[in-house]
Order: C-alpha cells, then structure tokens, then sequence
C-alpha cells in the first residue's frame, strides 16, 4: 500500500538518523514492534477511541516483555511518538524501511532463496557466496523451501530475481515452443 510507505518514510528516517550507531541495535526492536503492530487485535484495541495512548505502550510493554524484550530509552520515545500520531498501523512498514536503511548502511541485502528441496549449511555457504558475487553486495539469506519449483532455486534481492527453478526452465521452454 503506498499510502502507508508514504506515511512510513518520514519515521523510518527520522529514527536512523537519529540512532546514528545504535541504528543496528534498534532494528531489532523495531521488527519486534512491527510484528506485533501488525497483530489485528492489537490494532482493534489502539483503535478504540477510549483508549488512550500511553494505555496502548503499557500493554505493548507488557506483550514484549513476557517475550523477554525490553525496549531501549530511544524504542520506547519512538513508540510514544508513533502512538501519539496514530500512526500504529504504519509501523510494520516503518520497521521494514528501517531494516532497509540499516542494510544499506552496512552494505548488506536481505536474499530470499526459495528451493525445492533443504538446502545443508556447507552449500548454503557456497551458494550465497556465489550469489554475492553474481549481485555485487554482501546478503543476509533466508531459505524458504517450496517444493512447487521441482528443482533448482529463485533468488530475490530487492526487485532483482534469479530463477533457475525447473519451473521457470520448463515455462522458458514453452513459451518457446508456442512462438
């Protein structure tokens, strides 16, 4: 939804200009608020109009923290002025803008390998290390198995994709037996 990235923006980059070097540290407990904004419930709750905003960062507290989760001074300041703007529903995309800029910052990409079959850690290793050096950047990888794609792996960093998958080959194929 644009309209939330439109509102999410500002804060995420206000936030990470304002953690300077605790910006990797915040991320964290960003995700973890973002996650937990997204909980309709939770919502449904912010959004009752005799509920008043400090009511709503108590039981956020109190959520995260039998999740043994403690909000930094700065998680809690944000958290505040997030609520006090009634901006609980952007947060998850705040959360995901920020990841974004702490990555950039680092020079790192988030990858998402989806394979067909569990990939083992020693090619894991190998694989990102190739993929590192086909897309020019370090990457934080997550493997998602899906056994739709037969065999092989698709990538996705950022907009990019890599699609090797027996699927993709066997489409590529059609579409070149019907032209």
């Amino acid at each position: 939804m644009a309209e939330i990235a439109t509102i999410a923006r500002p804060y995420a980059e206000a936030l990470f200009e304002s953690a300077g070097a605790q910006a990797a540290t915040l991320a964290g407990e960003l995700q973890a608020l973002g996650a937990l904004a997204a909980e309709p419930q939770l919502r449904q709750f912010a959004d009752n109009p005799k509920v008043s905003a400090s009511t709503v960062f108590n039981v956020i507290s109190d959520v995260l923290g039998r999740k043994g989760i403690v909000l930094s001074v700065p998680a809690q300041n944000f958290l505040r002025t997030v609520l006090d703007n009634g901006r609980l529903v952007a947060l998850p995309e705040i959360a995901q803008q920020f990841h974004t800029l702490v990555n950039s910052q680092a020079g790192v990409s988030d990858a998402l390998i989806e394979s067909a079959f569990e990939i083992g850690l020693a090619q894991l290793s190998e694989t990102v290390e190739a993929l590192e050096r086909r897309f020019g950047r370090k990457l934080n990888p997550t493997v998602v198995v899906r056994p739709e794609l037969i065999g092989g792996i698709r990538v996705t960093v950022g907009d990019e994709v890599l699609d090797t998958s027996v699927v993709a080959r066997l489409e590529q194929m059609r579409i070149a037996l019907t032209a």
